[in-house]
């Protein structure tokens, strides 16, 4: 590694990696040099003329964003003449631009507004009247306000080189340049809502969030995203405990800034006027209405009843409840109900690969960090961009930080395509055909899809061997807790952390097929969407949100929080823990992890099960499951904690037969999907399901 460079910035001695840009080591040392153009991680602009510094010996101002840090380089960032540009620069800007902050969305949080405040004239030299153009929609989730923009165009760079979609450009010149959509007058792209958030004025806003409430009106909680298995951090703004906006402009969360368009947006299921906010219980043939104790008491005195004669129960989890209540729902069924019989829907063949790399030198799985940092990535048989929106971003990003090379194995064109060193189309077995280039690679992260499983997954594991080269590895799922569910053993033949079952059970489909089944337990999932339940006797009981087809064929169905009104833990698609924490709390419904205690507690099992409180719980997990004793700080302070993979074979048959993705889009999240609106309001998702 070169020598550091050595430079004064305001006085102060400090140092830098050379090609360090001077906006970048002032920042570093605690120097803000204000920029409206300049956007970490985005291809420079120098467009604004905000970030004006004097460089000693330098003619003229120099720009900050542009110029490379050198050896006893002595800048000021402040001094009366660059306040004097900065304050000319304000002045130019706000030549056409509307004061109308107090309406403007963007009140509050403005970068201009905050830079006129500090340099700002008092007056204005500009006495014509002000260029006015009407405010343009270009989809229902986002409006373009010409007068406003000060085409810094940090919305086209994250447009094109961020999210590689390319939908913002500009149109005309001179005072009448601004900023276009790819259609016209409408937008047809990922509807993701990043070029919103990047606008430092009010030029762009929100369809979901404009005109409704100010930010210091909200109380912000962080908390994961509830839709894909990415794990995106996102932070809602909540107000008259309703959720009215999310982001997450702090940069928190293994995310940074991202997120697509159901982590910003598709948090309106939580006050869908369908959402069940009391328990039913099936009299006289329909669902009514009862109150808590009753609902409660009557699930317990039936599962205390089969119990009791030795019946058949099947428990089906969920792939979005929180870690907690994966390991207390196996806990009770295993050691409360005595059954093995409880499954969740899979989505990844996980086990196989965690099976095939016992004993491999070189061979892990894969952070999202490292598919950041890979010299090298393969894709094989998935779709990310459309699938997994954040590992798509990594690898985009990989591509334009570090020039890392792309190779794509699938049946259809992909997004990556665009970029790569080279495309295969077909199934898995196209990656034989790169075996010669994969070879030269330093090393290698591969992603792939549902359709890679059993035997052909294994055989994917022994290329990725015979390269010898270090390979990580990421098994693409569908869920928020899809990675969870398979920890917490929520799975007939696999105890918490893999551990082999000595008694497994029955499967979903079996469960379903059982025309002897007395009890169906449902948390959370939806398995008569895509099935029928062959015992006409079976007393199905169902926690969730809505009236789903499962829950329509209920006896009783008690109302669940969402993921955004819990607390506890999940695990994403690679691996890495994090925290929900939230203070929405939607009347008349109780967490899953609470629902499934009050049970216990009603049949008596209180002592055996313990508190059904997120901390006690976490406790247990991380003495029982394998990997999952991690450091507790990290989580608590909203970071991410890796965990450890089993280290060695998984003594358990695989059932690749089970596996199927739901392959939601961006515009899809299954059940959830179905009850937000945003989602079916943008062109690209309406019509479907």
């Amino acid at each position: 590694m070169a020598d550091p460079v050595k430079l004064t910035i305001d006085g102060r001695q400090i140092q830098a990696p050379p090609g360090t840009l001077v906006i970048d080591a002032a920042k570093r040392a605690g120097i803000e040099i204000p920029a409206f153009c300049y956007y970490e991680g985005l291809s420079l602009q120098a467009a604004c003329r905000m970030c004006l510094v004097e460089v000693e010996k330098a003619p003229k101002l120099m720009a900050s964003c542009t110029l490379p840090v050198a050896e006893g380089m002595v800048v000021r960032t402040e001094t009366p003449q660059v306040a004097q540009a900065r304050k000319a620069t304000l002045e130019f800007l706000l030549t056409n631009h509307p004061l109308d902050c107090p309406v403007c969305d963007k009140g509050g949080e403005c970068e201009l507004q905050d830079m006129v405040f500090r340099y700002g004239a008092g007056e204005s030299r500009f006495t014509e009247v002000k260029h006015h153009v009407e405010e343009k929609q270009w989809s229902p989730v986002v409006f373009y306000d010409a007068p406003r923009c000060i085409l810094c165009f940090r919305c086209v760079r994250i447009c094109t080189e961020g999210m590689g979609v390319g939908a913002l450009g500009i149109v005309n010149r001179g005072v009448l340049s601004e900023i276009a959509p790819n259609h016209g007058d409408h937008l047809e792209c990922d509807e993701c809502g990043m070029c919103i958030d990047i606008c430092p004025v009010g030029a762009l806003t929100s369809g979901a969030y404009r005109y409704k409430t100010r930010p210091w009106e909200m109380e912000h909680a962080g908390t994961i995203c509830t839709h894909c298995s990415n794990g995106c951090k996102v932070t809602l703004g909540v107000r008259n405990h309703e959720i009215v906006r999310g982001n997450n402009r702090d940069h928190s969360g293994i995310n940074g800034e991202f997120l697509c368009i159901k982590g910003r947006y598709a948090f309106d299921f939580f006050g869908h006027p369908e959402r069940l906010q009391s328990p039913l219980m099936r009299i006289d043939g329909k669902l009514q209405e009862v109150p808590w104790s009753r609902a409660l008491a009557a699930v317990a005195a039936k599962f205390q009843e089969v119990k009791g004669r030795g019946g058949k129960f099947g428990v089906i989890g969920s792939t979005r409840t929180t870690n907690e209540e994966n390991y207390y729902l196996q806990k009770l069924a295993r050691q409360g109900l005595g059954t093995n019989h409880i499954d969740h829907h899979r989505s990844g063949d996980l086990v196989t690969l965690i099976d095939a790399l016992s004993g491999r030198p070189n061979a892990s799985l894969a952070t999202t960090a490292d598919l950041y940092n890979a010299k090298a990535v393969l894709v094989v048989a998935a779709d990310l961009a459309s699938e997994q929106p954040f590992l798509s971003f990594q690898v985009r990003a990989n591509y334009r930080h570090h020039q890392a090379r792309i190779y794509v194995v699938t049946e259809k064109a992909v997004r990556e395509d665009a970029y790569a060193a080279a495309v295969v189309r077909g199934g898995v077995d196209g990656v034989e055909s790169l075996r010669e280039r994969l070879a030269r690679e330093p090393e290698l992260a591969i992603l792939f899809g549902a359709s890679v499983k059993g035997e052909e997954l294994r055989k994917l594991v022994e290329f990725g061997s015979s390269l010898s080269i270090p390979v990580k590895y990421v098994c693409l799922l569908d869920y928020s807790n899809s990675r969870g569910a398979i920890d917490m053993g929520l799975m007939p033949e696999l105890l918490p952390g893999c551990r082999p079952s000595e008694q497994p059970g029955m499967t979903i489909p079996e469960m379903l097929a059982c025309a002897d089944l007395d009890v169906l337990w449902v948390i959370g999932a939806n398995p008569l969407a895509r099935g029928q339940l062959a015992s006409a006797n079976a007393f199905a009981v169902v926690q969730e949100m809505f009236l789903t087809e499962t829950a329509l064929a209920a006896q009783v169905v008690l109302p669940a929080s969402s993921a955004y009104e819990k607390t506890g833990t999940v695990t994403n698609v690679t691996g890495e823990v994090q925290r929900l924490a939230s203070p929405l709390r939607k009347m008349g419904t109780k967490p899953d992890l609470e629902i499934i205690g009050l049970i216990a507690k009603e049949m008596g099992l209180a002592p055996l099960m313990g508190p059904w409180d997120a901390g006690k719980v976490f406790d247990q997990i991380r003495q029982t499951a394998p990997g999952y004793n991690l450091p507790l700080p990290a989580i608590a302070s909203g970071g991410a904690a890796q965990t450890a993979a089993l280290n060695g074979r998984v003594a358990a048959p695989s059932r690749p037969e089970l596996i199927q993705s739901a392959a939601n889009g961006l515009f899809e999240s299954g059940t959830l999907g179905r009850y937000s609106k945003i989602l079916h309001s943008v062109l690209e998702g309406r019509g479907r399901t």
